[in-house]
């Protein structure tokens, strides 16, 4: 089943914010210094309560704190969103597995609005991973790795987290619903069982064809995200020697069996045309999926609801989904 939720032109909000930063790095030439530089000045930018007026502000009916879990060989860190206690019935919340947006850049705070969202009003707990960032030295493997131990490590320890391991559904955007797909497959591999996957604007595709698809010529040079900035994320994520496929779920051998998904595809998106195919693909191999489109709408539009109005429309899509996987 295919949607599309209505909206002729980008609101100005986006262009403005494409903008705001001034004029763009030369994302090409960019050293492994200038990159640490950028990001962490553009995190603490996400990370700053002046971004609420992008990034819109968090359900106060949501508790939230940073966490560590200690993983094999490392620690990482995960914001966990959990509902206040008295939409809890004192049986196992929902599991939800987020992973944010960003690829080279990106903190699980920027994505505040929509998962203390989910928590208080699914409710569920909500985890999400703040990921090893892609690096000359990072490849997108390892930011694989964190998704995958932290889901296998919260739902190993489901009662010390106050979940219910048997309703666990995975949620990335962009980059993150890269990692995410990529969960879902490993999932199925290990028996592991996910109710639902929910991928926003995904990335599918870092084989040879990634830039070849027509929405990545067509919005090359969208507010807010551009060829020059995929072209920087590809170079990390897949270093020579690099197997392309084994990170790009539109290429995985066996789509069949996965959990039922929600793609989200914001049209005016060099990427657009990943989550499509993705979503054919998920489809042709038998597994349940909705793909929803939104025209108009940019790259990273759910974690800009204060500027695109269509934010809060697939918020609530997501929502309604969640819900009706996880406690239907």
């Amino acid at each position: 089943m295919s949607k599309i939720i209505e909206r002729k032109q980008p609101p100005a909000g986006v262009q403005l914010r494409g903008q705001a930063g001034g004029e763009a790095p030369d994302w090409l030439a960019m050293t492994a210094e200038e990159l640490v530089a950028y990001r962490d000045e553009e995190n603490r930018r996400r990370a700053s309560p002046a971004a609420r007026a992008i990034t819109g502000d968090p359900d106060p009916g949501t508790a939230i704190q940073w966490q560590e879990i200690a993983l094999s060989g490392r620690e990482l860190r995960v914001r966990v969103y959990r509902p206040s206690p008295e939409h809890v019935d004192g049986a196992g919340l929902p599991l939800v597995l987020h992973v944010h947006g960003g690829g080279f850049v990106g903190t699980a705070v920027q994505s505040d609005w929509v998962n203390s969202h989910l928590a208080a009003q699914l409710p569920a707990v909500v985890v999400s991973v703040e990921h090893r960032l892609l690096d000359p030295e990072t490849p997108l493997a390892a930011a694989a790795d964190d998704g995958w131990d932290v889901l296998r490590n919260v739902v190993r320890h489901a009662a010390q987290w106050g979940v219910d391991p048997s309703r666990t559904a995975v949620f990335g955007e962009s980059a993150g619903a890269l990692i995410s797909a990529l969960a879902a497959i490993r999932a199925r591999e290990s028996g592991l069982i996910l109710r639902a996957q929910v991928l926003v604007n995904p990335a599918a595709d870092l084989t040879e064809t990634m830039f070849d698809h027509a929405s990545v010529t067509e919005y090359a040079d969208s507010p807010t995200l551009t060829v020059p900035q995929l072209r920087l994320f590809h170079r990390f994520a897949v270093p020579p020697g690099t197997d392309p496929r084994a990170l790009s779920p539109l290429y995985a051998d066996d789509l069949s069996g996965l959990a039922p998904a929600l793609v989200v595809v914001p049209t005016h998106d060099p990427v657009a045309d990943h989550g499509r195919c993705y979503a054919e693909r998920l489809r042709a191999a038998g597994t349940p999926t909705r793909l929803t489109e939104y025209p108009g709408a940019g790259h990273a539009f759910l974690s800009m609801p204060n500027v695109v109005p269509q934010a809060k429309a697939a918020r609530e899509e997501i929502l309604a989904f969640l819900r009706e996987a996880l406690t239907g």
